[in-house]
């Protein structure tokens, strides 16, 4: 393998999505010196010399069942105020070349593929985008829209399983972003069991849930019992459409169910409701209220409001990833990854304060340098 191949392939499922457009488009541009590498924590100084792939040696492809070109998408993004005006021109290029090896997921309506044919066809991209491009290594990350999780009569493995299952039959580290199944579907056990590469989490920590796994340990440290945990989501685009869906919004509130059970020990009263606005585009406000008792049974009340893009929010953090990943296998690290649990609504183990998570992603680096 000659010095031009060590390159690390980045493959998005859900390629043509916001959070996908927006982190090829931010990789460009970062790359160019036009923007700073704000939200990256692998740009911090304890990460910078740990052997980390180059956001240079970057090459992006993916899966999704959608046509619209990446450049247009990036110019939409940009017109909704997500992408900087002028981005989506400045890396046309980059996007240009990034849209060019994205092959069509599924299954598409009236696909009569079965799973093993669709595992089958989605590794055959893997392996051929690997080859023409001669990567290093190349991770694989969801990042499409949620989907619901699977009923107990269903037959056949969600698409994001049968992505996921492609992934390690074609020798590729893989990160959940989304709460849909993934790797987690009981007949991709042996499976995953076996395959001996990197992987981790599920449903990556943005916003509503990142302000949680913060606040929640604050109440515990501080023996201040929590009585209710309420929360509202309004939010638009292509998320908004699919969390409109019942069974979609109830595998994503799980997430954010999960953290405050874990921390605190059980999980408050109170729910979590996802509203579709489409007027808001790809932004979102996220509204908690929190009941809880002060000293000599004084009830109090703490609220909170998010707003921001989930696209900007997510899209260093699968930068992150992709590169925590490649180095994770490049040092011979498989299995599940616990110390990135710091990225994650539902990691694959470890603590669950963000405090707590931040340490151990650390030490974790502190590992990565001394593998070099």
């Amino acid at each position: 393998m000659t010095a031009h191949a060590v390159r690390t392939g980045v493959w998005f499922i859900g390629a043509r999505g916001s959070v996908a457009t927006t982190a090829t488009a931010g990789c460009a541009a970062i790359a160019a010196g036009l923007h700073p590498p704000t939200g990256m924590v692998t740009e911090t100084p304890p990460f910078t010399d740990i052997g980390l792939p180059s956001l240079t040696s970057l090459v992006f492809g993916g899966h999704d069942t959608l046509d619209c070109p990446l450049p247009k998408r990036a110019e939409a993004l940009a017109a909704g105020g997500v992408l900087p005006h002028g981005l989506p021109s400045a890396v046309e290029a980059e996007l240009a070349r990034a849209d060019a090896e994205i092959r069509t997921g599924g299954p598409l309506a009236g696909d009569t593929r079965t799973d093993e044919e669709l595992i089958s066809a989605f590794a055959a991209d893997l392996d051929d985008f690997a080859r023409r491009h001669e990567l290093a290594r190349t991770v694989v990350i969801n990042v499409a829209s949620t989907e619901p999780a699977p009923g107990p009569a269903d037959t056949r493995l969600p698409a994001s399983s049968l992505y996921a299952a492609a992934a390690l039959r074609a020798g590729c580290a893989y990160a959940n972003f989304t709460p849909s199944t993934g790797l987690r579907s009981p007949r991709l056990r042996d499976a995953v069991d076996s395959c001996g590469l990197p992987h981790a989490g599920r449903d990556g920590k943005t916003g509503q849930t990142l302000l949680r796994s913060v606040l929640a340990p604050m109440f515990v440290q501080r023996a201040l019992p929590v009585r209710a945990w309420s929360g509202t989501n309004l939010l638009g685009g292509g998320d908004g459409a699919a969390l409109a869906d019942p069974a979609a919004a109830a595998a994503k509130n799980a997430g954010k169910e999960r953290v405050l059970a874990d921390t605190l020990g059980a999980a408050p009263e109170g729910e979590v409701h996802i509203d579709d606005v489409p007027a808001m585009g790809d932004w979102k406000t996220a509204w908690d209220h929190i009941a809880f008792d002060g000293f000599l049974g004084s009830r109090m009340i703490l609220q909170t409001i998010w707003q921001g893009c989930d696209s900007a929010l997510a899209a260093p953090l699968v930068l992150d990833l992709a590169r925590l990943l490649d180095r994770s296998y490049e040092a011979g690290l498989t299995g599940p990854r616990p110390e990135l649990g710091f990225y994650f609504k539902d990691p694959d183990g470890g603590p669950s304060a963000l405090s707590e998570q931040y340490a151990s992603l650390l030490a974790f680096a502190e590992r990565l340098r001394a593998a070099r």
